[in-house]
């Protein structure tokens, strides 16, 4: 049953019932077994780009590349109804047209791009029916996009304006995060005068949203919806490993972190709990270099994608690529695993299923009986 004290979310045409969009976390966290079951609670579920073309290769026992890994599991996250899309990072260069081209020939309801500015994202492929929705973390970059936009005859379908609570990789530099301008509720107004100057798209808050409060908190601001991750990452139908559910559960609050030395190679300050296995050997500098993967490679003065800082240093940076397949279970037997929360992970004492979750945030009445983890 759907609380109707939180309002419907229309984005490009397409109303969700629920004003809530559930973060696309990867590598592996967000996959279509979570993404289709908020989809059919009424919220948005969103699949992550990242690593599927291995992800999946290793779950069909057969080679498949990111276009066709994309097409599959957009596909899926759609199957059984409700609204389904894809987070592709800007960061993840070499994949990312073709996670563009995959998404929208399955027809994936709505694309989100963050991880860096999603400044050529309509042109890669007319989108059709698909939402192309950017993640900032200011005005200013909104705005950026907009005019990036225009010239390609496009505008936003809505943006998602995430804040420095996040999990996962932030938007802002370390001197930044923990400004009190830079907190969400000072950021939204003016991301939410920036889209009316441009047409008046819907504007979807993250970053520490945690309670059916925290969401009707923004709604009354003038938000149009809320991204959550964190409360998804500790669900059942979440593709994280047991393990590393388990780690949340057991956070405290001093356990979460702004990762910096070491931190991701991907330059952005990126949450993490500080016990994650693969984060103590980098800080503790036990960890040989070892970047096999490449998904976060930049091109060299030839135009090759062949430069990552983790493929020659372990003192500054971990490999987040290793770190985060193996926290879903891709190869938990050759890497440590990196787990990465937002801000408020510490408050996640269980683990529900999505029904559960949704109930509470849709209702405000918190679940009492977990389906499985407790701390």
């Amino acid at each position: 049953m759907f609380d109707q004290s939180l309002p419907p979310l229309k984005i490009k045409g397409k109303t969700a019932k629920v004003p809530i969009i559930q973060g696309g976390m990867g590598i592996g966290v967000s996959l279509s077994p979570l993404a289709s079951a908020v989809a059919k609670e009424g919220g948005i579920g969103i699949v992550s780009s990242a690593c599927l073309d291995r992800l999946l290769s290793k779950r069909n026992g057969r080679p498949l590349n990111t276009y066709e890994a994309t097409f599959e599991e957009v596909s899926l996250a759609k199957a059984e109804g409700g609204i389904a899309g894809i987070n592709i990072m800007v960061a993840l260069a070499h994949d990312y047209d073709s996670s563009v081209k995959g998404a929208i020939d399955a027809g994936a309801d709505i694309i989100i791009s963050g991880g860096g500015l999603p400044l050529h994202l309509p042109g890669i492929k007319n989108p059709g029916d698909t939402a192309l929705v950017p993640v900032v973390s200011s005005a200013r970059a909104l705005e950026l996009i907009c005019k990036k936009w225009e010239r390609m005859s496009y505008r936003p379908d809505a943006v998602v304006l995430e804040g420095p609570l996040a999990g996962g990789h932030l938007g802002f530099a370390f001197d930044q995060i923990y400004l009190a301008s830079n907190r969400l509720e000072n950021l939204f107004f003016p991301v939410k005068e920036m889209s009316l100057k441009y047409g008046g798209f819907p504007v979807i808050v993250a970053g520490g949203r945690y309670t059916h409060e925290d969401i009707a908190k923004f709604l009354r601001l003038g938000a149009d919806g809320v991204q959550m991750g964190t409360r998804f990452l500790a669900t059942d139908e979440s593709s994280a490993s047991s393990k590393y559910k388990q780690a949340v559960v057991d956070a405290r609050k001093e356990d979460i972190l702004v990762a910096r030395e070491p931190g991701s190679p991907c330059g952005m300050p990126f949450m993490v709990i500080k016990n994650s296995p693969m984060y103590r050997s980098a800080l503790e500098s036990k960890r040989e270099p070892h970047c096999d993967k490449g998904y976060i490679l930049s091109r060299n003065k030839e135009g090759v994608f062949s430069r990552c800082p983790a493929r020659s240093d372990n003192k500054s940076t971990f490999c987040i690529c290793n770190g985060l397949l193996s926290s879903a279970g891709y190869n938990p037997f050759s890497e440590e695993p990196l787990y990465t929360v937002g801000a408020n992970g510490y408050k996640v004492d269980s683990v529900l299923s999505v029904k559960s979750l949704m109930d509470e945030l849709t209702s405000g009445v918190a679940m009492t009986l977990p389906s499985s983890l407790v701390a």
